[in-house]
């Protein structure tokens, strides 16, 4: 089934260079999208319209509906620094407003400056190369000040074992490069613990991006699964660690959550990722107050 499974897969990347030569697809350029009719720039502004005030609607609910909470939360807790991949970097969200971390933004300062963000999110990156990152002065400094580091990271780990060996796959790849990913997060927790042992980590676990065209491959779902549990049981071994599953947000929905690359979350699927997150902090926060 594997087999079949990556055969599927090489006939459709095979189609599509992009996909195959990078980890993530190329954004489309702006100047081909400015060459639009007049109708379509029109109907792309009305839609603009519709998009902001249902985003200024979601923002209302998120903020309303766990307000006392948010507040309460983030009064004392005021700096975020985020690192990881595209999914920290916003990639997919049409807005260009950060991703999940752009929503999270303007729903808890809706009123007033309670946190404030640095986003080092970069498209691609894989475990190795944050490790790598974490020395960079701007993101120490960052992370010094921080009382939350949010961090996504391990989806592009999993996409360079499936780049290196598309000829000739074999579950035990991603069994190995596992247990490498295992020690390099492991790495990345002590990394920042040493930079501020105050600041509470969270990691965002990763969905299966294939889910929705290769239902039937079960090989697939169990790797993100896999992958997921270790990140899930390294951020429980550390005493100022938490994770954050989002697996569940894409699964079993009718709603399209994906941007057109069919890879990275659309706004609605940032939306659903920031809810979550704003959810975990307050709750695990409302949870050691008891």
């Amino acid at each position: 089934m594997l087999l079949l499974g990556i055969t599927l897969i090489f006939i459709v990347t095979s189609q599509s260079k992009a996909k195959l030569d990078h980890v993530t697809i190329p954004e489309e350029k702006e100047d081909e999208q400015q060459k639009q009719p007049d109708t379509s720039l029109q109907n792309d502004e009305q839609t603009n319209k519709e998009t902001t005030n249902e985003d200024q609607q979601h923002f209302s609910e998120m903020v309303v509906n766990a307000v006392e909470e948010t507040i309460n939360y983030f009064s004392n807790k005021t700096h975020i620094t985020a690192i990881g991949d595209s999914l920290t970097q916003g990639v997919g969200d049409t807005t260009q407003t950060g991703g999940y971390l752009g929503v999270l933004d303007r729903a808890i300062n809706q009123d007033e400056e309670l946190v404030s963000i640095d986003n080092y999110g970069i498209r691609g990156n894989r475990s190795d190369q944050l490790l790598k990152r974490l020395d960079n002065p701007d993101i120490v400094s960052s992370i010094k000040d921080s009382n939350i580091v949010l961090i996504t990271i391990g989806a592009n780990d999993i996409m360079q074992v499936l780049k290196d060996n598309i000829t000739n796959l074999k579950l035990e790849d991603f069994v190995k490069e596992r247990a490498d990913y295992e020690q390099r997060l492991r790495n990345i927790f002590a990394k920042i613990h040493d930079i501020n042992p105050r600041t509470e980590i969270y990691l965002l676990g990763f969905y299966n991006p294939f889910g929705k065209y290769f239902k039937d491959i079960k090989e697939l779902g169990l790797i993100v699964k896999n992958w997921n549990d270790t990140g899930e049981k390294i951020a429980a071994e550390q005493s100022n660690g938490s994770f954050i599953p989002t697996i569940d947000l894409f699964n079993n929905t009718n709603e399209d959550l994906f941007a057109e690359d069919n890879f990275h979350p659309n706004n609605l699927g940032y939306k659903r990722m920031a809810q979550r997150v704003l959810d975990f902090i307050t709750n695990e926060d409302k949870k050691e107050d008891e």
